[in-house]
């Protein structure tokens, strides 16, 4: 089953609280609480409060969206602290991303520390009962859909899953393609609708104009084994009103699905 949620960092500047009560209203059932505002790294009573109030709120956990960069030393919260804030939030997953460099910039030396890095934490966090999942994205190791597979077969960790969204400009179809190779691995989804305009920037829109493509990905992401959440992100103009619009839009689309 995949349930709707959102992800916290989509809207920085509200409290936790305020957060909380706009997924209520927006009918949604979790939250991936972000590491870099609303439950810092190693604040474990913080992490402890906003779990609670989440749960009291009706809603799961989703995720604990790290800020931590596999194989890097500098700028890197300590993967401990890390730990012990998912622990505290009640949260059955990391999010981590697979180093700060694409794959095409990365040679063999940063590409094994990286993978060294990720077998360690997964080994790390696996007997307490949390998964590590790596972002999906640019800028890391996880770039394109062969540099990812290439990574989770190099790291060979049954503790280390996959988030998977789509990158913004690829086909439908290369998509798919990509989300369906990770579907053993898959754990959460991040959910948004971006367009590339005539000038080659990036431009948010509102979730329910990429219906289309949505539904192939949902129906796909429906044939893994396992529930996972679909996180809302990315929301046009970081508007309150279009995430329930939004939500409005994947729980649709969900409960067709």
């Amino acid at each position: 089953m995949i349930r709707p949620g959102l992800v916290s960092i989509s809207f920085r500047a509200l409290e936790p609280a305020a957060i909380i009560d706009l997924c209520v209203r927006g009918g949604l059932a979790a939250v991936e609480w972000g590491g870099d505002v609303h439950v810092p790294h190693g604040d474990v009573a913080v992490a402890r409060r906003v779990g609670e109030a989440t749960r009291a709120a009706g809603l799961a956990v989703a995720a604990y969206g790290s800020y931590y960069r596999a194989g890097e030393t500098e700028d890197n919260p300590d993967f401990a602290a890390v730990l012990a804030s998912a622990q505290a939030l009640g949260a059955p997953l990391i999010r981590v991303w697979a180093g700060k460099r694409g794959s095409a910039q990365a040679d063999g030396e940063y590409r094994a520390r990286v993978v060294a890095d990720l077998r360690r934490i997964a080994g790390l966090a696996g007997p307490a009962g949390v998964a590590v999942a790596c972002e999906f994205h640019g800028g890391t190791l996880t770039d394109t859909n062969e540099s990812a597979l290439a990574l989770y077969h190099e790291v060979d960790h049954p503790n280390l899953l996959a988030y998977w969204q789509p990158p913004v400009g690829l086909s439908p179809e290369s998509c798919c393609q990509g989300l369906a190779a990770l579907l053993p691995r898959l754990s959460n989804l991040h959910v948004f609708h971006w367009v590339v305009g005539e000038d080659g920037k990036r431009r948010r829109e509102p979730l329910e104009l990429g219906a289309a493509c949505w539904e192939r990905y949902l129906g796909l992401a429906g044939q893994a084994r396992g529930d996972r959440y679909a996180l809302l992100e990315f929301v046009r103009d970081d508007s309150p009103e279009q995430l329930l619009a939004d939500a409005a839009a994947l729980r649709g689309w969900l409960a067709r699905g």
